[in-house]
């Protein structure tokens, strides 16, 4: 029997404890099998893992150390990637001014625990396409189901949480904003299926390869949230607002353009200084909110500028500004449940009840409504009504219990954010991790040089309100 050395069995030990913690961590007594590789790796070695490093050719040698430090580095990143934090960018304006577009952030896994990846065979840093390839960046098989490991706490109320996309499930890869299931109420199912030159193939993504979406989480499990003028109501009682929420205004002046300094005032992107007072197809908007056109037909410059309390404050105190007056939702897009009427909109919804688990609900037509995507696309069942009957996994029900918590996500910034709002609840198994650190911020409206960094926002840490 080959006898093994001091070192080897300390080295072996150390991999050995290690493991077993991780084992331990996830659960799945399987994994234990990995203890044979590093037997053979540290002890008896009947695989050559280092043969490469006795080859004889320096060139050789020279490009498979490369490789050998290439994959070492691909499955570090890969399992901090899936288990410790990933780096997030915020894309889009929907938490202004708490998060702004250009932050840079890193998002902890441990905070709510990690999930065992649904497709554990994929190419890290990358969220479901590989650039330049433009193909998947993950293999279809094997496709795991929802396992989260125990992390250092749970989605508390007014956290901001990073997750996957709940209407990402089906995507036109043509048209993915809006979703596929907007684009099925305004076009119908036909033309989007049959469209491929203005829709592209229609894809199905598992959930952790689903668009990865940050908001603020407003409602939590058995929560009633109800939205009245914009404020919101969780069981009947009105809910801390978030310090930085901004909604849109439009803001008349006295004849004068509203000057760069004062947009800088204000703390408004270049994005988002939209003057509507200088083309005729605005002109029935602004008589509609009751701006004042002259003798000659036309309107003193009027913005439509997202502003925060504060922003709208030194608004009012400029001499130029002469009116502010709120976008109302008139125009706003349809709401959560698509093609079910219930006279909600973007400013005025609900009161809707957000699924526990183990709670129950009756099945009627309502209830059916708002719950069918629930049991269906989240929770994998299948739901069919056949002369008025519900029939769950072929069986008539007039119950169904959840198997999942849900929350209720929204932007900061109300009236530019596309959120539950739009698309509905973001079960459990959708949820990735928490933004805790911002670590580079750029400002898109400026040079590098001239302001292009934010550095009061570098390494600073992400904080609820």
């Amino acid at each position: 029997m080959k006898k093994f050395s001091k070192k080897q069995w300390i080295k072996f030990s150390i991999a050995a404890i290690l493991y077993a913690l991780f084992v331990l961590w996830m659960q799945n007594g399987w994994l234990l099998l990995g203890l044979i590789v590093l037997v053979d790796i540290f002890l008896t070695q009947y695989i050559p893992w280092g043969a490469w490093k006795k080859s004889k050719n320096p060139q050789v040698r020279n490009v498979l150390e490369w490789v050998d430090d290439i994959l070492f580095a691909l499955i570090a990143v890969y399992f901090i990637n899936i288990f410790i934090f990933q780096n997030y960018q915020i894309p889009s304006s929907s938490l202004e001014k708490s998060l702004l577009v250009g932050d840079y952030l890193f998002v902890s896994k441990l905070s709510y625990g990690p999930r065992v990846p649904n497709t554990p065979i994929a190419f890290p840093l990358v969220q479901n396409t590989l650039p330049f390839f433009n193909c998947k960046s993950y293999l279809d098989w094997p496709e795991w189901g929802y396992k989260r490991v125990k992390g250092l706490g749970n989605v508390k109320r007014n956290d901001i949480v990073v997750f996957n996309f709940p209407a990402g499930d089906t995507v036109a890869l043509k048209v993915q904003n809006p979703d596929y299931y907007n684009l099925i109420e305004d076009y119908g199912r036909e033309t989007v299926l049959l469209d491929k030159q203005n829709f592209g193939d229609i894809i199905y993504r598992p959930v952790d390869k689903r668009e990865n979406y940050v908001k603020r989480c407003i409602g939590m499990p058995g929560d009633t949230i109800e939205i009245r003028d914009n404020q919101v109501y969780i069981d009947g009682v009105a809910a801390k607002n978030p310090e930085n929420m901004q909604f849109n205004y439009y803001v008349e002046t006295d004849g004068s353009m509203l000057s760069e300094e004062q947009f800088r005032l204000l703390d408004i992107s270049k994005i988002d200084r939209i003057l509507v007072s200088d083309g005729k197809s605005n002109t029935k908007t602004l008589s509609f909110l009751g701006f004042k056109a002259d003798e000659n037909g036309q309107f003193k410059p009027t913005y439509r500028l997202p502003l925060t309390q504060k922003a709208l404050e030194k608004a009012k105190k400029l001499p130029i500004v002469k009116e502010i007056i709120i976008e109302p939702d008139a125009w706003a897009g349809s709401t959560y449940p698509i093609g079910y009427e219930t006279g909600w909109s973007r400013d005025n919804f609900g009161p809707l009840w957000i699924p526990k688990k183990g709670a129950t609900i009756q099945l009627n037509e309502r209830n059916l409504a708002l719950y069918s995507r629930c049991i269906r696309n989240y929770e994998g069942n299948k739901l069919e009504v056949k002369d008025g009957k519900v029939y769950i996994n072929g069986k008539p029900e007039t119950t169904y219990t959840f198997k999942y918590d849900y929350y209720w996500m929204m932007g900061d910034n109300r009236h530019n954010s596309a959120d539950s709002r739009s698309w509905g609840f973001v079960p459990e198994d959708h949820i990735v991790g928490k933004p805790i650190m911002i670590w580079l911020s750029l400002d898109k409206d400026r040079s590098l040089f001239n302001g292009g960094i934010r550095w009061n926002r570098m390494f600073r840490w992400v904080h609820p309100d």
